[in-house]
């Protein structure tokens, strides 16, 4: 009989493991092969337990002290126990074995980049370039440390050419729609994913960023489109309904967006922040009862969330429950202390309670933190003209003049108060100006000074510019 030899043969991994499990309780000296060792440490790797394949690697770097594979791996280890100046020593020492493995000096560079040593990251990317076979998560982490050193235009070059290598590596389609944000630059960004999907189809990554992009250029339909694609392709890609649910909120097709909210809980467990949207929807269909029950649950959720606890308090204050409102209000801005749109609702609820100082000071702290918001300084400076403090309501409109000299309205509400104080000269030349900026808009003088209506002068000059 002709005898059958099995060459390169290798010991099944479990039966691997079970050997040196054994030798260590038997406090004795197997001997593996190289191949042996790897699936051994490989499979404490896996079970996510780090000391002992480290253990593993001192055995295999004693049986084979030439193998510079075990020393990588030894790095590897140093690197997730984070003993940093151990992984150094042992890249080292595998570079003297084998200066031409890749991974030495992707190791290196991954250390010299958590480190924020971009230069000398980069050097030993560059060089596990020139020796990797697979390169397209090389030319990543390259887009990583170059988006770290604030050029992205380079990052966007890496990652170009990583998708080159690798059409389906979807870290570099995220990155790259990330540095076209950062670069606001979302024309260029739906070029390149039409591109892309016309190579590649059936990407729902490339259609969910060009979705995204599309929403950044406030192309809500076309961003519904790609988001539809996205989910034809993959049923179950919850990110692409919340954003589709999003885009629908735009086009203020509110009852649409819940349904869609609805879908992801399909897909993944329910999470505050798609409870908060639809507590959102429900609100702007003035459903009150619905919306207080979704902020709740976004709240109880996660009790961080600010935007939910301020929507318990807008549906407060939709049911004039002011006292009430305020103070979910006040939760929110706890978590949130610079946020204007929660002072603009807090003063808006003082006044309504009657506490005018605290709704001036929230007024103060409204326009000090946006001051190109319109509506909070002519708010701001009506409640001081409500007080009789009218060179404090001027004061205001020169500063929201100073901070909006676009808006016309402001011009307008100007020229109400300085009638009001007497100074009729000053008046006229701010009504001159309101004017040329949108003659249109005149009717805000009389609905805030009525008896203006009746000023011959005022009328002629109005008529000047309206006819």
């Amino acid at each position: 009989m002709e005898e059958e030899f099995e060459f390169g043969f290798t010991e099944d991994p479990k039966f691997s493991v079970e050997r040196y499990e054994e030798m260590i309780r038997n406090h004795d000296q197997y001997f593996f092969d190289a191949q042996a060792f790897e699936n051994i440490i490989d499979y404490y790797i896996e079970k996510n337990d780090p000391a002992k394949a480290l253990q593993v690697v001192e055995y295999a770097c004693n049986q084979h002290p030439f193998a510079a594979v075990f020393l990588i791996k030894q790095a590897q280890l140093f690197v997730v126990t984070n003993r940093v100046s151990d992984a150094f020593v042992s890249l080292e020492k595998a570079a003297m074995l084998e200066a031409s493995d890749a991974d030495i000096y992707i190791i290196r560079g991954n250390l010299y980049e958590s480190m924020e040593r971009y230069s000398e990251a980069l050097e030993n990317y560059e060089k596990a370039l020139e020796l990797a076979d697979e390169t397209d998560e090389i030319l990543l982490h390259l887009a990583y440390v170059y988006q770290n050193m604030g050029d992205y235009d380079t990052a966007i070059n890496y990652l170009k050419q990583c998708l080159q290598q690798n059409m389906e590596n979807q870290d570099a389609l995220y990155e790259l729609a990330f540095c076209y944000d950062v670069m606001d630059n979302q024309e260029e960004s739906v070029q390149f994913y039409m591109q892309y999907i016309d190579s590649e189809p059936y990407s729902y990554a490339a259609w969910y960023n060009l979705g995204n992009a599309y929403t950044k250029l406030s192309l809500f339909e076309k961003a519904i489109d790609a988001y539809d694609y996205a989910i034809l392709i993959k049923d179950s890609f919850a990110s692409a309904y919340f954003n589709k649910g999003n885009a629908l909120v735009n086009l203020e097709k509110y009852a649409e967006a819940i349904e869609v909210y609805r879908q992801t809980f399909e897909y993944e467990q329910p999470n505050a922040d798609t409870y908060c949207a639809i507590g959102e929807c429900y609100e702007k269909l003035e459903q009150m009862d619905d919306a207080r029950a979704f902020y709740k649950k976004a709240v109880k959720m996660d009790s961080k969330l600010a935007d939910a606890w301020f929507g318990i308090g807008v549906t407060l204050d939709f049911e004039e429950r002011y006292f009430e409102a305020l103070h979910f209000y006040k939760k929110a801005l706890d978590l949130d202390i610079a946020n204007a749109d929660y002072w603009f609702a807090i003063a808006d609820a003082e006044y309504k309670l009657g506490h005018i100082t605290e709704a001036e000071q929230a007024y103060e702290k409204v326009v000090e933190l946006n001051p190109v918001d319109v509506d909070a300084w002519l708010d701001y400076s009506s409640i001081l003209y409500e007080q009789s403090k009218l060179t404090g309501a001027i004061e205001v409109m020169s500063q929201a003049i100073k901070n909006n000299p676009e808006a016309a309205e402001l011009y307008y509400r100007m020229v109400a108060y300085l009638f009001a104080s007497g100074d009729y000269k000053e008046a006229l030349n701010f009504l001159e100006l309101a004017l040329a900026s949108d003659p249109e808009k005149h009717y805000i003088l009389f609905d805030y000074l009525p008896q203006l209506q009746k000023n011959k002068v005022i009328l002629d000059i109005i008529n000047r510019y309206t006819k």
